[in-house]
């Protein structure tokens, strides 16, 4: 799974002009399931996501994690990050699950971040979405978790 992280201030998704989820300080990442992803890849990124160590201590240096300052998780589903870009002018997607393991996946990796973390928000997989940030820093990390646990 691929998780593209942003440190936020505030972010949000609609979706139709409703707001279906949204945070304020913490972190927003777009999820992207790939087409090896079983359920154990999905709850190691969604540990690494919520110990991952980009928020400021006293000292200003990144050692705290949305865990330690009490802060939000938004997951948004995006395929797009499994894209192949490296020829032509269109991208190609087979590097991403089927729709149907992407959903498990994503739901899987959703369900797992709810029951370890107590501020959980996420987007709607399949739907166009409009996603809103305010990123803190700015401050962006790609995470990769395969299944041999890289």
């Amino acid at each position: 799974m691929i998780g593209l992280l942003q440190r936020v201030r505030e972010a949000s998704v609609r979706v139709g002009g409703e707001v279906v989820g949204g945070i304020g300080p913490g972190l927003m990442v777009l999820v992207c399931a790939e087409p090896d992803d079983t359920p154990a890849v999905a709850e190691r990124l969604v540990e690494r996501l919520l110990g991952y160590r980009v928020f400021a201590d006293d000292a200003g240096k990144m050692n705290r994690s949305v865990r330690d300052i009490g802060g939000g998780l938004l997951l948004v589903p995006q395929f797009t990050l499994a894209a192949d870009t490296r020829k032509g002018t269109r991208p190609s997607f087979s590097g991403a699950a089927a729709p149907d393991v992407g959903r498990a996946m994503f739901d899987h990796a959703l369900a797992f971040a709810r029951g370890a973390h107590p501020i959980v928000a996420s987007g709607v997989f399949g739907a166009d979405m409009q996603v809103a940030l305010v990123n803190d820093g700015p401050v962006t990390f790609w995470l990769e978790q395969g299944v041999a646990g890289t």
